[in-house]
């Protein structure tokens, strides 16, 4: 009688029986997960609209979202000004992970960001240049010029990294982003020397702020935001695949070059709307890909739904922060990111090979 491994061996379907139930039960955990994360991102939006400088009992909260009573004022606090500030850092929290899951699988690069693609460079220098030469001063302003200058320094980015026989390999773009975010920072800054008023508003903007941002920006970069986030969830077999390679990409089928296009747009969709809505915000796009790519593998199909999730909780939470510490002033969410996210990534990289992608 043969042992039971060769008989095992002999048939497939006898061979890959045991392999379905771990699938089955990852793929339960995975998903359990993700009912997680999205439990744990509402508690962080009541949060997020129940604490400021003035303190706005849950209950009231909770009652002002149902029954919106124009008398009362903290309703009008919460419907108001929480709301939509608690919006705008849901959408650019999820547009910033996924923007930079997507950048590290295109570009096969660990350590990219929204600033590989010179994403903030152009956002920067363009509502620097509408203040400096136009006298511009209003957020709506800053949105559309930072949107601008975001895809605007984007495509640059993408035609510089395709010029030549191979098109646009993973190297040639971080080279093609690192050398113009240099030129777009040097820009910037002799606009900023040359004008001390120019220098006092954009700062305002730089340092990454969900203060002052109403509806009326929540609106403006909704649409966008919300069909990058569509896109993005469709890039998970794209990228699994040129993570293999380009040889292998291509043997699987895929059109590579175009492929990395269609991702490079999405990525300006996010990151533009994202950086104009709040400025430049660091180390979101960053680490929250590798946290997500700790908890579900390799796969994109996970790790991109899961960067959704992660980024706007830890951005949420990082602007609760803010506004706890310096009472009744607040941090700006750019700077607690900032404080938060570079010891965490220090672990990270100590901890973990960031290259395995």
């Amino acid at each position: 009688m043969p042992p039971p491994s060769a008989v095992a061996s002999a048939d497939p379907d006898l061979a890959a029986a045991p392999a379905r139930p771990r699938r089955r039960a990852r793929r339960t955990t995975l998903v359990l997960g993700l009912i997680g994360c999205v439990v744990l991102l509402i508690l962080v939006m009541l949060l997020s609209i129940a604490i400021g400088s003035k303190q706005i009992p849950l209950s009231t909260v909770i009652d002002a979202l149902r029954h919106y009573n124009e008398s009362n004022t903290d309703h009008v606090i919460v419907r108001s000004l929480r709301v939509p500030r608690t919006l705008i850092g849901l959408m650019v929290g999820a547009a910033l992970g996924l923007s930079g899951a997507l950048m590290q699988g295109v570009t096969r690069n660990p350590l990219a960001d929204p600033g590989i693609l010179g994403v903030n460079g152009g956002a920067a220098l363009f509502v620097v240049g509408g203040i400096y030469w136009f006298g511009l001063s209003t957020l709506t302003a800053y949105v559309w010029l930072a949107f601008a200058g975001a895809a605007a320094a984007s495509v640059a980015v993408y035609f510089l990294g395709s010029l030549g026989r191979e098109g646009a390999t993973p190297v040639k773009l971080a080279l093609a982003g690192a050398a113009l975010t240099a030129m777009l920072g040097s820009l910037t800054t002799a606009l900023l020397i040359g004008d001390v008023d120019t220098f006092d508003q954009f700062r305002f903007w730089s340092v990454g702020s969900f203060a002052g941002r109403g509806s009326d920006v929540a609106a403006q970069v909704a649409p966008f935001i919300l069909v990058g986030i569509g896109l993005s969830l469709f890039c998970g077999r794209v990228l699994n695949a040129m993570s293999l390679g380009d040889d292998v990409a291509k043997s699987l089928g895929q059109r590579v070059g175009l492929a990395r296009l269609f991702v490079a747009v999405v990525v300006v969709l996010l990151c533009g709307a994202a950086t104009a809505a709040a400025g430049p915000i660091g180390f979101i796009g960053l680490t929250i890909p590798h946290v997500a790519r700790l908890v579900t593998g390799p796969d994109y199909r996970w790790i991109l739904p899961y960067s959704m999730l992660l980024a706007p909780i830890l951005l949420l939470g990082s602007d609760v922060i803010g506004r706890v510490v310096a009472l009744p002033g607040e941090l700006q969410v750019g700077i607690v990111t900032a404080v938060l996210g570079a010891p965490f990534f220090i672990i990270l990289v100590r901890r973990r090979k960031l290259a395995d992608l």
